[in-house]
């Protein structure tokens, strides 16, 4: 997983760079094996970056979430592209009460937001202070 451990990759991600073969291994155990709908994008028979589907549950099983990464070395050649039109034509496949897949993007974030129209998603607006990341601890 390379680019699990590059910044370029993971700057607007909801989670830190992975740096040791440690934390990769920890990573796959307790985040990617668990995810409910989780495929990695290869070339040549390597993983060359992710994409995962959460569904909501309950009144909201009609909902679920995207998400996205792939190696700065292949960003604009239209890969993400390809593997997300792939993967949206499986999820709404296995996942029938599905009506609505959406994402989160940061608004500094345009190539990602240009792959999100391609696939044919429509940006409803802005969110601000949506979430917060930070490795510093919360403060008493």
């Amino acid at each position: 997983m390379s680019w699990a451990g590059d910044d370029r990759v993971t700057r607007y991600l909801r989670w830190n760079t992975i740096t040791s073969r440690e934390e990769a291994f920890k990573d796959l155990k307790e985040v990617a094996i668990p995810q409910p709908w989780r495929r990695s994008i290869c070339l040549d028979n390597r993983s060359i970056g992710d994409i995962s589907v959460k569904p909501e549950s309950g009144d909201d099983r009609y909902r679920a979430h995207i998400g996205y990464a792939l190696g700065w070395e292949y960003w604009g050649q239209g890969i993400v592209t390809v593997a997300l039109k792939m993967a949206l034509s499986i999820v709404f496949k296995e996942f029938p009460d599905l009506v609505r897949v959406q994402a989160l993007v940061d608004v500094e974030n345009k190539g990602s937001q240009r792959v999100l129209e391609k696939v044919g998603f429509l940006k409803e607006g802005d969110m601000f202070i949506y979430g917060f990341l930070s490795t510093d601890p919360i403060p008493d």
